[in-house]
């Protein structure tokens, strides 16, 4: 008999571990849903720094985790946002460690042209809102740029119409920056292209544009979607040259448009607002030139007109100076008769006095005059002395100051030899007004004994001769000894007298 029974029987149902039933689960999921597409709205984005991808793909009664790995995240052509729908591409697995099934996503696409122009508005206004599309920071296209940067592809058609309508309007030189205009790697080309050439200094190795062009051709809104992106975007509006947006045809609009500072509905239209036509800025410049020939010509003649309307109101130089000449005739006629009257009275006035002067007279007057002139020549010996000894060192002076001119003459320079020639003759002059000579002159004499300069009665008296200089000569004279104070003559050759001259 046993102590315990089972209360009820085991059965045949196999027993399994957690990690089993979860393997299990998770080979059925990935066999049976190894490559699906998921359409659903997307929640919850989250992008750590790992790289990877997580967010929610749901609809209105279910979600679904879903996670892009970071090279398969780095690979989408559109990135996730809150709210977009779209259609993602993928396989779906499990996760054991917290026992919930999500989905690998590959790629992803947006679920129609709805749900991408939904995302473009949203973008569309969160830039605005930052001010990357104000019309304040739109910088002026220059008129006639010397260098042209195009942002496109190399092999397209549109390089090709932008440099012919370049060519047929103004030919300008083109550098071109090869890039994607379409795919994953369209955006981060074209926003390298555009930050690349501002890059480039004025004076470098490769020469700096005065305009961008960033130009592609027409296509839907998924083949322009790089043009949209956020980078591309903000290079557009950080651009240092003005830049020139040429994305799509006419109606195709992109986010870069309106962060260029200008738009051009087409490739070609982009060149024709580069420059201007080369033909009409030749006829506007010949028309400029022939209006202002014409205008210069209306010019003169108006003022050749009223200088001779002023002309008419002014009197003949001939008639203002007839007056003048006719007194100069007149003054001139009479200038002869009066001449010769007045010499005629002056001669009769010195033939009167003429008649009176007696030779004896004179010869009375000149010896009172020459002991006159003895005696204050006596009292003026001390002074003239000590002006001729002044007279003659300044004369040595002036002597070698000439000499140091007359150097200097002969180095100078005409315009220097001129001043000094001045300078030199006005010297001379000082120096004649200076000399003794010209003391002389104003009725002064120098008295010498024995060939030596006296200045005292006593050195005159005890001299053998005495030479006394007047401004015209020497005179020879004897002293002759007498009472101080009263100089006596020597010999009196003074005629008898023969009354008053005059």
């Amino acid at each position: 008999m046993e102590l315990f029974e089972d209360s009820e029987p085991t059965g045949n149902a196999p027993e399994f571990t957690v990690s089993e039933i979860s393997g299990a689960v998770k080979r059925l999921i990935e066999g049976e849903f190894a490559h699906v597409r998921v359409r659903g709205e997307i929640s919850r984005v989250s992008r750590p720094s790992s790289g990877h991808l997580y967010f929610d793909l749901k609809d209105d009664r279910s979600v679904i985790a879903a996670v892009s790995w970071k090279g398969q995240a780095a690979r989408m052509s559109v990135r996730p946002e809150e709210g977009m729908e779209v259609i993602a591409t993928g396989r779906l697995t499990t996760f054991p460690g917290q026992s919930k099934y999500q989905l690998i996503v590959d790629d992803i696409v947006p679920a129609g042209a709805g749900a991408l122009m939904m995302m473009l508005e949203k973008r569309k206004a969160a830039f605005a809102a930052e001010g990357l599309f104000a019309p304040e920071r739109k910088k002026p296209i220059p008129y006639l740029p010397e260098l042209i940067g195009v942002v496109t592809s190399p092999s397209g058609a549109v390089i090709r119409d932008i440099l012919h309508r370049l060519r047929d309007r103004f030919p300008r030189h083109v550098l071109i920056w090869p890039v994607a205009v379409q795919g994953d790697k369209c955006a981060p080309e074209v926003a390298a292209a555009i930050r690349g050439f501002n890059a480039l200094r004025p004076g470098g190795p490769i020469p700096r544009p005065d305009l961008l062009i960033v130009a592609r051709g027409g296509g839907s809104i998924e083949d322009l979607w790089g043009f949209n992106e956020e980078v591309v975007v903000r290079a557009a509006a950080e651009s240092e040259i003005p830049l020139i947006s040429a994305v799509g045809h006419e109606t195709d609009t992109t986010l870069i448009d309106h962060a260029a500072d200008r738009r051009a509905p087409t490739p070609t239209a982009a060149a024709e607002m580069a420059v201007p036509v080369r033909m009409e800025l030749l006829a506007a410049t010949a028309d400029f030139s022939a209006r202002l020939t014409r205008a210069i010509a209306n010019r003169q003649d108006q003022r050749r007109q009223r200088l001779a309307d002023l002309a008419r109101a002014l009197g003949r130089p001939e008639g203002l100076t007839a007056p003048s000449r006719q007194r100069l005739d007149l003054w001139a006629e009479r200038l002869g008769p009066a001449l010769r009257a007045a010499a005629t009275a002056k001669r009769a006035g010195f033939n009167a006095v003429g008649g009176r002067v007696q030779p004896g007279l004179l010869t009375r007057f000149i010896g009172i005059e020459r002991a006159r002139l003895a005696e204050r020549g006596a009292r003026l010996a001390p002074a003239l002395a000590r002006l001729a000894r002044d007279a003659h060192r300044d004369n040595t002076q002036r002597r070698d100051r000439l000499a140091e001119l007359a150097g200097r003459l002969v180095a100078a320079p005409g315009a220097r030899l001129t001043a000094l020639s001045e300078r030199l003759a006005a010297l001379d002059r000082t120096r004649q007004t200076l000399g003794y000579r010209e003391t002389l002159r104003r009725g002064y004499a120098v008295v010498r004994a024995d060939d030596r300069l006296v200045t005292s009665r006593a050195a005159a008296e005890g001299a053998r001769t005495l030479e006394v200089e007047f401004h015209d000569g020497r005179l020879a004279a004897v002293p002759v000894a007498g009472p101080p104070g009263k100089p006596r003559r020597a010999r009196d050759d003074t005629p008898p007298d023969q009354g008053q001259l005059l």
